[in-house]
């Protein structure tokens, strides 16, 4: 089974493991944007600068910026 996750990120690429961080998983891919897309100011809040979207723990694309296009 197939199991959708977001890796959190500093701007310089290094991986977030902050408790405060939610690890949530996704059945989908369409499941996991929706999340990331109603969640990204809250990590943003919390630290996190980009994001790669894995699955099964094999990157499917990413880093995606969480700062608004200017």
């Amino acid at each position: 089974m197939n199991s959708w996750t977001w890796r959190y990120e500093a701007a310089d690429g290094s991986t977030l493991n902050g408790s405060e961080l939610p690890r949530t998983g996704f059945p989908n891919q369409a499941d996991a944007e929706s999340w990331v897309g109603e969640s990204w100011h809250d990590l943003l809040a919390a630290g996190v600068e980009q994001v790669s979207l894995l699955n099964s723990g094999e990157k499917v694309y990413g880093p995606m910026s969480l700062r608004p296009l200017a």
